[in-house]
């Protein structure tokens, strides 16, 4: 199965989980803590404001649920963990909300998405980890998201942006991702430069759908292909720009500097 596919149709992590799955909120009732500083939120809080994690949260279910425009969530070293990857539960969940921020250090890790944004626009995450997860952080909706400075690895993919604008995926360190490091469906205008990828079937891979965007100065070596355009479309179609990456396979080739 394609990467494009297994994006939109296997993991059924999309739009429809926050409503129709057994841990949505109108079915759970979950409490809502808003407009305040809270600690020690605990796992399925829906919560907004500041949000300053105090320890580890071992979820069986879903993590935090985001619940209003302008949320932080500052982790302060520690740990949000689920109950397996193959679970269709989400560490951070924020659904049309927008400008909500994550700052690291600490770490999502043991989810079917560890971030999952649908429709939440102006998104940040920094320096924190993300592993073990099927999709590590997938967007669909949303727009002007800005992902740097984190480790995202040993997901089945690291990065999905489906239907999608204006992110800028910058200085990450991409490792061990089994499907894909960053992968663009139907993404428009978005960046991704001056990450490290390595160790994925496709480094990075973007789709026939996916216009304008930017592919440029990324280390992306020892992937089985470190840049695929769409499985070798040419590289005149979609506007899409490639500049300076330092890679050793390409689909096309001409991708790669000097290749």
């Amino acid at each position: 199965m394609e990467i494009a596919d297994l994006v939109t149709d296997s993991y059924n992590v999309d739009s429809s989980n926050s409503s129709s799955s057994p841990s949505s909120l109108q079915e759970q009732e979950l409490p809502s803590l808003t407009d305040q500083d809270i600690t020690n939120t605990a796992c399925g809080q829906v919560s907004s404001g500041v949000v300053n994690l105090t320890s580890n949260l071992n979820c069986s279910g879903d993590g935090i649920i985001v619940g209003g425009p302008n949320t932080v969530i500052n982790m302060n070293g520690f740990s949000i963990m689920g109950p397996g990857a193959d679970r269709s539960k989400v560490g951070i969940m924020a659904s049309n909300v927008d400008n909500v921020t994550i700052n690291g250090p600490g770490s999502i890790n043991n989810f079917q998405a560890g971030i999952l944004l649908t429709g939440a626009n102006g998104f940040k995450l920094g320096s924190t980890t993300l592993e073990n997860n099927q999709i590590a952080i997938f967007m669909t909706g949303a727009n002007n998201a800005k992902v740097q400075l984190n480790m995202i690895q040993n997901n089945h993919i690291g990065v999905a942006s489906h239907s999608s604008s204006g992110s800028k995926i910058k200085s990450n360190l991409f490792n061990e991702n089994l499907l894909s490091g960053v992968t663009f469906v139907n993404t428009k205008s978005s960046t991704i430069d001056l990450n490290n990828v390595q160790g994925s079937r496709d480094g990075v891979f973007i789709d026939e759908q996916s216009t304008d965007n930017t592919v440029s100065t990324n280390n992306a070596l020892d992937n089985e292909i470190d840049i695929n355009k769409a499985n070798g479309l040419p590289i005149n179609i979609n506007s899409n720009q490639y500049a300076e990456n330092n890679c050793g396979v390409s689909n096309p080739s001409g991708l790669c500097i000097g290749r």
